[in-house]
């Protein structure tokens, strides 16, 4: 059932510089070998241990692996090796057990998040050329079945549906008996993460089986992990940081123990920690924020917990100082990016590091570059644009060949669109976004994505979406707009939104009319001048 013709992955995918490729493999960086083998090898040597957990129950490790493997065989019988599947499930067992499965088949899963809809899904099943889709059966408020009928009609590339659960009209998450995994080259694509995007849509970030690897290994040696660690799974485990820094791949490949959560509140994690005896987990600044706030009334004890990450957006200074206090020596910042480059502090960091830093390069090979607005480096520690190269981080996004000409210099440095601060000690303060991009609550919202939905709405004539300053979410959302007749109220709105397939946390949180928008000179609406506006 596999279809060779639409096996194209190599076309869009930049690589490795032949002159770094040498430089990696000389340092012996590199597994050389298929993702899923790396993440595996631990965990065959303890095949009756714990391996994954939810709500419906625990795999061991020989359980897992089995179960992957099966997967593998079932989704080798539909699609060739180098086809993209998007994949959109929950954070349950399952989830692990297809994205291993995939793995094993060489099907290259697109890791797309839980809250994105139709205009998200068929946005990357398109720039992908994505021959499958894997989903839920129904979560509260979606049918993700439905959303499956509506994204085969929008993107007729997407030939097969696979539906955990109650398949309906669609297909069940295939399985099979045990086959030979596909063969691999391990300087291509392993997986496709998307990107917080700045321009309308995300982008598709390609990581290789040796890149990824290598990102889970030098995030495993940041944080000391360990067999004995059990890491709760509190953010949706397609994100980059919950799932490879080091996240569930990364316990699965030192052979811990991995819980699963779709409930990241304080009284359905805290009550995990206890019963499972967690010692490692990823937040974003506004779940920690409710994390410390919660150790005041929630009776678990959370002591296990030897390492609480926070990334995904800034953690201000006093917020790290409150979890610091609440999570005793627990607390490691993160700062990094899909693209690539990982900074992290260190278990026994002292408090101002800890406090008011977020962490240094988790590898020796990566290379940073602070620049100002001409591309020239600024003095030590002074404050300019970040740029990035290294053995895990990409030389560009994948079939985007006029986005890489501007996000990457000519010798291979990613441009991060962030403003950052070089310290003598090597360890980085992060500023400010070049970018437009809105961080709420760790979750990246392009102003663009909105907008462009906003100008379907039969009373707005035009529309500016800025992120303002919020305690709790870092950000929140506002739109802007100049409306003809009566302006809809937010609600109105943000129904009109979701109706249009836009992604639940990207609704605009507040509204404001206005009788007209500050405009640049060639002709773009100044969103900086919007916000001064507002914040005056």
């Amino acid at each position: 059932m596999t279809d060779p013709e639409n096996n194209y992955l190599a076309e869009g995918f930049v690589g490795y510089r032949h002159d770094m490729r040498e430089r990696y493999a000389d340092a012996g960086l590199f597994a050389d070998r298929p993702l899923w083998e790396s993440v595996q090898a631990a965990g065959l040597a303890r095949p009756d241990s714990p391996a994954v957990t939810d709500p419906a129950g625990t795999l061991t490790y020989a359980e897992l692996y089995a179960a992957a493997a099966e997967r593998g065989a079932g989704f080798a019988e539909w699609l060739a090796p180098g086809e993209r599947v998007v994949l959109q499930l929950q954070n349950t067992v399952e989830f692990a057990v297809t994205l291993l499965g995939l793995l094993r088949a060489a099907v290259v899963p697109v890791m797309s998040l839980p809250a994105h809809r139709i205009a998200e899904i068929a946005h990357l099943a398109e720039a992908s050329g994505a021959a499958g889709y894997v989903c839920e059966d129904t979560r509260p408020g979606v049918d993700y079945r439905e959303l499956a009928a509506e994204l085969q009609s929008r993107v007729r590339g997407v030939r097969h549906v696979f539906v955990h659960g109650d398949p309906g009209p669609h297909s069940p998450l295939p399985s099979a008996s045990d086959h030979t995994p596909a063969t691999v080259d391990p300087d291509e694509p392993a997986l496709l993460l998307i990107s917080g995007g700045t321009t309308g849509a995300p982008k598709l970030i390609p990581r290789t089986h040796n890149d990824y690897w290598y990102n889970a290994q030098c995030s495993i040696e940041a944080t000391l992990l360990a067999p004995g660690d059990v890491y709760l799974t509190a953010l949706p485990a397609a994100h980059n940081f919950p799932l490879c820094c080091p996240g569930v791949l990364g316990v699965l490949g030192v052979g811990g123990h991995v819980v699963f959560t779709e409930n990241p509140s304080p009284d359905n994690t805290f009550g995990l920690i206890e019963k499972h005896g967690v010692t490692v987990t990823a937040l974003v600044p506004a779940l920690a924020q409710l994390w410390t706030a919660a150790r005041t009334w929630e009776p678990a004890d959370v002591s296990s917990l030897r390492l609480l990450q926070v990334g995904g957006a800034l953690l201000t200074e006093s917020d790290a100082r409150a979890a610091s206090v609440a999570f005793p020596g627990a607390l490691q910042q993160v700062f990094g990016m899909a693209e690539g480059l990982i900074n992290a502090t260190r278990i026994g960091d002292d408090d101002e590091i800890l406090a008011r830093t977020q962490g240094r390069p988790i590898s020796a090979f990566d290379e940073l570059r602070v620049v100002d607005e001409d591309g020239a480096a600024v003095a030590a520690g002074e404050p300019g644009e970040l740029l990035t190269r290294g053995p895990y981080t990409i030389r560009g996004y994948y079939r985007a060949e006029a986005i890489n000409r501007r996000g990457f210099s000519p010798d291979g440095f990613y441009r991060s669109g962030d403003r950052v601060r070089v310290r003598a000690d090597g360890y980085i303060e992060y500023v400010s976004r070049l970018k437009e991009t809105i961080v709420r609550g760790g979750e990246n919202i392009a102003p663009d994505d909105i907008e462009e939905e906003l100008l379907f709405h039969p009373a707005v004539r035009e529309a500016a979406v800025i992120g303002l300053p919020d305690d709790a979410l870092g950000e929140r959302t506002c739109a802007v707009v100049v409306t003809s007749g009566t302006a809809p109220s937010l609600p109105e709105l943000r129904t009109f939104l979701l109706g249009r397939g836009l992604a639940r946390f990207k609704l605009p949180d507040r509204l404001e009319s206005v009788s007209s928008l500050p405009y640049t000179a060639v002709g773009k609406v100044d969103r900086k001048a919007v916000k001064a506006g507002l914040l005056e």
